[in-house]
């Protein structure tokens, strides 16, 4: 049986990298976060899983200075397993917990390239779990997903849910992956309830579409709609470099824990420095609710055929990346962005707006 337990949800200060030496400095700030948040937490529960926020290794530098993808791959990106894996599962032994966390790194089969990859490691410092992000923050990240190198992706890992939806069934419950824009859209989430998920990390959103409601919305909706924990946890401030003294607030909302109904089990508001926050996960009356509730589980009401029905016409293009490096941003948006758009416009998914009209939000 597995007992409640605390997860802790760190929300650290970040430090932009400009090279992969630099990644030792936020995990060294992360151990010390890591120290409160656990010793404290532990008041209530033992803590059983701890996670740290996309971006929390690295930061964000590739997308918002829009570096040269194969540049960044060579200096900054990391392997998995790797010397940060290791400093990470030496923190889960420490603390007797699962820690999840993502990075940017590397991956053999595709030299000069990178993916967004989220990873779980157990206490006894094994890494039970990688995922590579499947949808990224499309106009500015240039990491590449699954999807943009599919035809081999398919040849190297098939196209079951394995694939792209990877769970990993432990001791504390089973654990998925939903990055940052990944929860933007639900058949991510669903992706993850199908192959079994009962605990999802999901990374942080940037403002102002955080601060303005989408991060809560969709952490509330995705652990509703599958009947699972999300672990929803943001960064708390943003510094370009380690030599850079101008923190930014770029994510501007509050972590939380969502429960396999929706509610708000445990929240922080955003404060703009180094917190976390913790909230319980009982897995047993997920399981329970799961079983015994005639609604509000929906995966067994689930008519497949009749949904297959809505993806039949393929809309975003695969292998976008297979023969060449990722866009840069303006070169994104027109080759990219503005054909999607037009492409809803011609089979009248999307009505064109009248002349003279624009929605600014």
């Amino acid at each position: 049986m597995i007992e409640p337990y605390q997860v802790v949800g760190l929300v650290p200060t970040m430090r932009g990298i400009r090279y992969r030496d630099e990644i030792k400095r936020n995990i060294e700030h992360l151990g010390h976060l890591m120290k409160a948040a656990s010793w404290l937490s532990a008041m209530a529960l033992p803590v059983r899983l701890i996670t740290i926020p996309e971006g929390a290794l690295q930061g964000f530098n590739d997308e918002v200075l829009d570096h040269d993808h194969e540049w960044f791959a060579a200096e900054c990106a990391i392997d998995i397993p790797g010397s940060e894996t290791d400093a990470l599962g030496a923190l889960a032994a420490r603390w007797d917990a699962y820690v999840m966390a993502t990075a940017k790194a590397r991956h053999p089969e595709f030299p000069g390239r990178f993916f967004n990859v989220g990873f779980a490691i157990s206490p006894a410092e094994e890494i039970v779990l990688v995922h590579h992000k499947v949808t990224p923050l499309q106009p500015v990240e240039h990491s590449v997903t699954p999807h943009n190198v599919w035809d081999r992706w398919v040849e190297l890992y098939g196209d079951g849910l394995d694939a792209f939806y990877p769970v990993a069934d432990t001791e504390i419950g089973r654990l998925g992956v939903m990055m940052a824009n990944e929860a933007s859209y639900p058949e991510n989430a669903r992706g993850l309830a199908m192959n079994g998920c009962e605990v999802a990390y999901r990374g942080p959103y940037p403002h102002p579409h955080a601060g303005n409601g989408f991060y809560e919305i969709q952490n509330r909706a995705r652990a509703l709609d599958n009947n699972m924990y999300v672990i929803a946890n943001q960064v708390g401030t943003y510094y370009l470099d380690a030599e850079s003294d101008i923190p930014i607030d770029t994510f501007g909302s509050a972590s939380m824990v969502c429960d396999y109904r929706g509610a708000v089990v445990g929240q922080v508001g955003y404060a703009g420095h180094s917190t976390y926050v913790a909230g319980t996960i009982d897995v047993q009356a997920l399981r329970d609710f799961r079983s015994r509730a005639q609604f509000g589980n929906w995966l067994k009401d689930l008519t497949t055929e009749q949904y297959q029905v809505i993806y039949r016409e393929p809309i975003y293009p695969k292998n976008l990346y297979l023969d060449r490096k990722p866009y840069a941003h303006d070169e994104y948006r027109r080759k990219v962005t503005e054909k999607q758009v037009e492409l809803l416009h011609e089979r009248d998914i999307w009505r064109r707006p009248d002349p003279g009209t624009r929605d600014d939000g």
